[in-house]
């Protein structure tokens, strides 16, 4: 298996560790669409770079804030 994939793809509890965020919270923001992600059976795969998107779209939404 190529090794490239598996480093662009992350787990909840990963998402979890990224974010400082419980479970409860982090599932909240995948079955919203928020974090951009998918499920095989019944395993959420995420991609790294959603959750850096979705990073960089709150401070953006902070920045814009008066």
């Amino acid at each position: 298996m190529n090794d490239a994939y598996t480093d662009e793809l992350i787990t909840v509890d990963e998402l979890c560790d990224m974010l400082m965020i419980g479970k409860n919270m982090a599932y909240r923001l995948l079955n919203s669409g928020e974090i951009a992600s998918f499920k095989i059976s019944r395993e959420w795969k995420i991609p790294r770079q959603s959750v850096y998107r979705y990073i960089q779209k709150q401070c953006n939404a902070r920045q814009n804030q008066p």
